[in-house]
């Protein structure tokens, strides 16, 4: 098993936690990650694009000109494609781009993103993240004492505005829950803050 220190918002050392070797200890899937992450990706696109095809566009009722004798190309319509402001042929139209992956897939990618964090040793173990008031500075110090100043994803076990007001306007920093964590947030941000009872609530869940 890992063993990781745990600092307080100061930086300093004050315990010590053990971490599954099932959960942060396997070697990483890239096929697993590359699946959810994908999936993530297209599950937020919202597809409403669209464009108008030959019998939607307005205008283009009487024929440009007669069928015969005028020595140009037959034409039925000025909203032809080939027209300016005429319909779009094969254009997008409005789809859902959303689709499921195996929960089986998914908790191989989130302990694969994990195992990946801790390896770089990227994982650091906060006390708590209670702050008496809603300050950015604090959030800001806090950082910089754990060395996570480059970009942090910081892991609550539970609801905590202070924490969570005070972090949201800080550049390349997120807050979460531990049940809305997931595989891209983990390894988009350089650093991950968790607290030590939402790691122990991870440990709880994927073990």
């Amino acid at each position: 098993m890992a063993k990781l220190d745990i600092y307080n918002l100061s930086g300093a050392v004050t315990g010590s936690i053990e971490l599954s070797d099932e959960i942060f200890g396997i070697e990483p899937n890239k096929f697993a990650i590359a699946t959810v992450i994908r999936n993530q990706l297209a599950n937020r696109r919202q597809g409403t694009h669209s464009t108008k095809t030959r019998s939607e566009v307005r205008g283009g009722g009487k024929r440009p000109w007669r069928q015969k004798g005028t020595g140009r190309a037959r034409h039925g319509s000025t909203r032809s494609a080939q027209y300016v402001g005429g319909g779009i042929i094969f254009g997008p139209k409005p789809r859902d781009y959303s689709y499921t992956v195996p929960k089986k897939i998914k908790r191989l990618a989130m302990k694969s993103a994990f195992s990946s964090k801790l390896a770089d040793q990227k994982i650091i173990v906060v006390e708590d993240m209670n702050l008496d008031a809603i300050k950015t500075a604090s959030v800001v110090n806090a950082l910089k004492a754990l060395k996570a100043d480059k970009g942090a994803l910081i892991v609550l076990e539970e609801k905590n505005d202070n924490a969570y007001l005070s972090a949201r306007n800080i550049p390349d920093v997120k807050t979460e829950l531990v049940n809305t964590i997931n595989v891209f947030d983990i390894l988009k941000y350089d650093s991950l803050v968790v607290t030590k009872a939402a790691i122990e609530k991870i440990q709880e869940v994927y073990v």
